[in-house]
């Protein structure tokens, strides 16, 4: 790949199904590589469930050798165990990609909602939705587990924090502003 490519694996942390998502960057370019579900309920053991997490997240990391990990956070809920194992799945996603040296960025259900759709209130068969329309994925090819293009939500979110085009204007202040649009600003109408 070219410098300015990168791969982003994108994961929807669950005990029940884990949803994970790959997405190609090259420049501002996005292509889906994968997606896809862990089905975890045929394990009623949760130490068996974080080690299929586990396991499958590294094989993940193994095939498609991302650069960047992006997981949902788990939301607050009232039920203190789900709560308790849902943080464990995410916490072993997170471990697979730090054993593998991929630095990761944690996400929180609403601003990848927001990122993807413009409402922090979407639901999720919005969402994939969206996703399908920017990276011209045909129907046939979409999923019916919305858990799978939670995690692609997740990587394209990570892209849009990160994969803004290089020639953007940041600035540090409105003192920073004005002396890099002097002619803008003194511009008489």
């Amino acid at each position: 790949m070219k410098n300015n490519d990168f791969i982003i694996l994108g994961i929807d942390p669950g005990t029940t199904i884990m949803g994970y998502g790959i997405l190609k960057v090259s420049g501002n370019q996005t292509e889906m590589l994968a997606m896809g579900v862990l089905d975890l309920k045929k394990y009623k053991e949760h130490y068996l469930k974080l080690q299929r997490i586990f396991a499958r997240t590294l094989s993940l990391i193994d095939e498609f050798h991302p650069d960047h990990l992006a997981i949902e956070a788990p939301f607050f809920g009232k039920n203190v165990q789900s709560m308790l194992k849902l943080g464990r799945a995410q916490g072993v996603a997170m471990s697979a990609a730090l054993y593998r040296d991929i630095p990761l960025t944690e996400y929180a259900p609403l601003k990848i909602k927001m990122a993807i759709t413009g409402n922090g209130n979407a639901s999720k068969e919005q969402v994939a939705d969206m996703l399908r329309r920017y990276l011209k994925i045909p129907i046939e090819n979409m999923l019916p587990q919305l858990d799978a293009t939670d995690g692609l939500a997740a990587a394209y979110c990570h892209f849009l924090q990160i994969g803004k085009p290089s020639s953007e204007k940041k600035f540090s202040g409105w003192k920073d502003y004005i002396a890099k649009n002097e002619a803008k600003v003194n511009k008489k109408n």
